[in-house]
């Protein structure tokens, strides 16, 4: 391998990590160097064709690579249509954004897609294109390049797994092309599908069962892990790895500062196996890594894992051996609203105590809501020592949390259901789910003031835990459901579209309206943003444990950096709640301001507190 006309410093980085990479490539594709020296290459290409201003970024990061592990990043996760219509839009509401306190803006899939086909973005067709009602690369490069101005990293899904059947490669395939056969899975009869189907979940077992589709035109069969329109990749193809990495380092030379690794766990297919979290992937993913630090060192890899912690952690990788930078705290997010629901918080404390043992080097993203449904993957051995076993407790969560149980505030709708096994998932807005929606149909002031306060404690509880808080775009203002995508055919079967309505403008210009909802939200939101930014307690790297409160509606934590020491409450009941403070400190109301010199802590209706004292 040639290396006498490289840059310095691109060489001084692959220098760094060829032989770990070499290793890991050779091993995956039974050294096939043809393809390795390609692989090279195409990193060297790609790393000159990087503008200067965007290695200006990566050498300031490289020098400061815990950029993104303080207390300083807010996020915010976006469809751009439903947000400002176009990417022109976005960036013409930049300051906006910076009003909401974000500097980190997740833009939701934008590549092209074919309509009617595309699962909200993620059967992409073409991934060097936008899709065109969305504007260009040229306009996402225009917005990633402003918003680089204004402090703000840019973060896109990368859909790793499967194209569209609307690709290229795939027309190719359909067409009998067997070298782009051969870059998914194509079998001529359905002997091999079959065996995989045995020990193969299914994803979408109602709305799109089995793990293959017949394709009619070539007369065979197809894998097709999530939708029949989305054809699972063959990654043992050294073609497929090389010529992904060079569409993920596209959008990277576009501006894009965190790729989210899209159903990372699915990447890897094996025979006999679930074909989930195969070790392959933490191969290929670390490979990944290794490459954003050689060509794009200020990009960072967020790991889309949507299961159970202990199929979770491993996604980071050691610290000798890193893979994603960022991960989903998924389990807490389900968790949370599990707590919503039943107002006991043991199970949210059990979790808190795994999440709190793991090492400071992990950095997870925390959110309450998503583009996504909320799936119920909860500690079920955990709950069944309180008499809630996993089905009938399911069905407790999705009729509270749809306001079908007693006298429950929450408006939802499920996703997925599956009468057979007694599963389904659930969607909404944050704001509909905790019961502003139910409490301004009815007129009900004092239910709509439990409902704020109920949202409001749940973002401080979210802005409490180390990491990288996500507000879902719409959420800073409360709003609700959009029950209009039943009237949309392409639409009504999904019901994820509940939470996927278009930002309504008018309601966010009442967020400067005294007395508004939007007002009480929006300001609420900011002071919590700013108590975090301030106070060194919130890092991430801070000392986390749970607080005693004795009291199964009300968790407590506690935080300590650098002789800063916050300790929180949250009451998740709609009763007023006391909690003694076993500490002998002083401390100060963060939200107040005042001192608090009593040792205990009336907290109200869901409400909480933040106490904060140094040493």
């Amino acid at each position: 391998m040639d290396k006498s006309n490289w840059n310095e410093e691109f060489l001084n980085r692959f220098n760094r990590h060829e032989e770990e990479l070499r290793y890991l490539y050779c091993e995956l594709y039974h050294n096939d160097m043809q393809a390795y020296e390609y692989f090279v290459s195409m990193l060297n290409r790609l790393y000159n064709e990087r503008s200067e201003s965007l290695k200006k970024i990566d050498r300031a990061r490289e020098a400061f690579p815990d950029w993104y592990k303080g207390n300083n990043l807010t996020g915010m996760l976006m469809y751009v249509n439903c947000f400002a219509g176009n990417l022109k839009g976005v960036k013409e509401k930049l300051d906006y954004v910076e009003e909401c306190g974000v500097n980190y803006l997740h833009l939701m899939p934008l590549l092209e897609s074919p309509e009617g086909k595309s699962d909200g973005g993620y059967a992409v067709s073409n991934f060097r294109k936008v899709q065109p009602e969305l504007g260009t690369m040229a306009d996402l490069k225009a917005l990633a390049t402003d918003c680089h101005k204004r402090g703000i990293s840019v973060c896109l899904d990368f859909v790793m797994n499967h194209t569209s059947e609307d690709h290229e490669w795939a027309k190719r395939a359909r067409a009998g092309e067997k070298e782009y056969q051969d870059r998914y899975f194509f079998y001529d009869n359905w002997d091999i599908p079959n065996q995989f189907e045995q020990t193969v979940p299914q994803v979408f077992p109602v709305t799109a069962p089995g793990n293959f589709s017949w394709c009619d035109e070539a007369k065979k069969v197809v894998m097709t892990t999530f939708y029949p329109y989305q054809w699972d990749l063959n990654y043992a193809n050294p073609v497929v790895f090389n010529d992904m990495t060079d569409n993920m380092l596209n959008l990277c030379n576009h501006g894009v500062d965190i790729i989210r690794l899209d159903a990372v766990p699915y990447i890897w297919k094996q025979l006999g196996t679930s074909c989930r979290n195969l070790p392959q992937v933490h191969n290929m993913v670390r490979m990944m890594r290794m490459v954003c630090e050689i060509v794009c060192p200020g990009t960072l890899l967020l790991g889309e894992v949507v299961m159970e912690p202990s199929k979770v952690v491993p996604y980071f990788g050691t610290v000798e051996k890193p893979e994603c930078h960022l991960l989903y705290n998924v389990t807490t997010m389900a968790t949370i609203w599990h707590t919503v629901a039943t107002q006991d918080v043991r199970l949210l404390s059990h979790q808190m105590e795994q999440v709190f043992r793991l090492p400071k080097d992990y950095t997870f993203l925390n959110y309450l809501r998503c583009h996504d449904d909320i799936g119920w993957g909860l500690d079920y051995p955990f709950l069944s020592q309180f008499g809630q076993m996993e089905v009938s407790h399911k069905k407790y969560l999705n009729d509270f949390l749809t306001g079908k149980w007693g006298e429950s505030f929450a408006r939802g709708e499920l996703y997925n259901d599956d009468p057979r096994l007694g599963d389904a998932r659930l969607c909404g807005t944050t704001a509909s789910l905790c019961g502003i929606e139910s409490a301004l149909d009815s007129d009900n002031p004092v239910a709509l003031d439990k409902a704020l306060h109920l949202d409001i404690m749940l973002h401080a509880f979210m802005f409490t835990l180390s990491g990288v808080p996500v507000l879902y775009s719409g959420d800073e203002i409360a709003q609700e459901n959009d029950y209009n995508y039943h009237d949309n055919p392409l639409k009504a079967e999904d019901s994820r579209y509940l939470h996927r309505g278009n930002l309504d403008w008018d309601k966010a210009a009442r967020r400067k309206k005294s007395g508004t909802v939007e007002y009480r939200m929006f300001r609420a939101i900011r002071r919590l943003e700013k108590i975090r930014d301030e106070h060194r307690a919130f890092d991430s790297t801070a000392d986390t444990w749970l607080e005693p409160t004795a009291n199964v509606g009300v968790i407590g934590i506690g935080r300590y950096y650098k002789g800063e020491k916050v300790v929180a409450y949250f009451n998740f009941t709609g009763k007023k709640q006391s909690v003694w403070m076993l500490q002998n400190e002083k401390y100060k109301n963060l939200m107040t301001g005042k001192n608090h010199g009593h040792a205990f802590a009336d907290i109200e209706p869901f409400d909480f507190k933040w106490f904060c004292t140094e040493f």
